[in-house]
């Protein structure tokens, strides 16, 4: 059974320093593994998960970009590290830092992508924030969700380009300032 798209509210989840939130998907991203973190905190049972795609936790307040940014840095075969913003089943959101790696079989080819969530510090997430409404801002200014992402990830390396950094360094830096930095 499908569950019904949940409805964003300002009501914010968590979970604890200590836990990780591991989910596995396909090459389509669709859930394959859910931990039993990632279950709880999202607010779906695992069989309202499994098989889904990931996106079933988009919030609305992420930036498309950012999720281009990912979804071209994994395909690529690289590893990243992102800010996300996830929507529960409830409509509460909890924040995480992402770090989402290919998965590859025995002989080297990608089969699918894991991904170790854990909770950020409230100075990263207030960091981040201003960065991402921004790119929200312009893709709210477009028609349509192709014409919208091409904006923001334009804006996206623009603003990055001006900092002379890229995506990875800049989520670093974020990451080096508020969360001890540790990899």
């Amino acid at each position: 059974m499908r569950p019904p798209a949940a409805r964003p509210t300002s009501q914010e989840r968590t979970f604890a320093r200590e836990e990780i939130i591991v989910s596995k998907t396909d090459l389509r991203g669709h859930l394959t593994y859910a931990n039993d973190v990632f279950v709880r905190v999202s607010g779906y049972t695992r069989r309202e998960l499994l098989g889904r795609p990931h996106s079933l936790i988009r919030h609305p307040d992420m930036p498309r970009a950012v999720f281009r940014t990912l979804w071209d840095t994994v395909q690529s075969g690289d590893e990243i590290f992102a800010y996300v913003k996830n929507l529960a089943a409830d409509g509460s959101f909890y924040w995480v830092l992402a770090h989402v790696t290919p998965s590859t079989d025995a002989h080297g080819v990608p089969v699918g992508y894991h991904s170790n969530r854990r909770l950020p510090e409230p100075a990263a997430i207030r960091a981040v924030e201003p960065v991402y409404a921004l790119l929200l801002a312009e893709e709210q200014r477009h028609p349509t969700g192709n014409a919208a992402v091409d904006a923001s990830s334009a804006l996206l390396r623009d603003w990055l380009d001006e900092r002379r950094t890229t995506y990875d360094e800049w989520v670093w830096s974020v990451i080096n300032a508020h969360e001890g930095g540790a990899r």
